[in-house]
């Protein structure tokens, strides 16, 4: 198979290789494929062995965290190990206080409020 095939037709008039067909190619490819990683696909970069040993990673440091917090009030204790982040996964979570968040959050305000109002004047049973 080559990309020409996308192009090329067979006798009949139809294509060679359709761009679903090389869609399907593509998502086969082995996980740490250059191909896959410039298209930008995080998700197969690491195996299971990987994701294993950062799961170990992860619980070593919150044992280590646990034994030295042993015995410490809970106001002095410091704060619990962040996981280690994985290809893939989103670090960045959306700002609570963004203005889009805060209009959302307004007008379910408003419309919890409006229905409330309806259900107290028998418009809504």
């Amino acid at each position: 198979m080559r990309l020409g095939d996308l192009f090329a037709r067979d006798e009949t008039g139809r294509r060679r290789l359709t761009w679903r067909e090389l869609g399907v190619l593509l998502r086969q490819l082995p996980a740490r494929a250059r191909t896959r990683i410039a298209t930008g696909d995080e998700d197969g970069m690491w195996g299971l062995a990987e994701h294993l040993a950062g799961l170990q990673l992860d619980e070593l440091r919150v044992a280590n965290w646990q034994r030295s917090n042993e015995g410490v009030k809970r106001s002095k204790q410091s704060k619990p190990p962040k996981p280690i982040t994985r290809p893939g996964t989103k670090t960045k979570r959306p700002d609570k206080n963004s203005p889009e968040r805060v209009a959302r959050r307004h007008a379910a305000k408003r419309r919890a409020a409006e229905r409330r109002t309806a259900i107290a004047r028998g418009e809504i049973t």
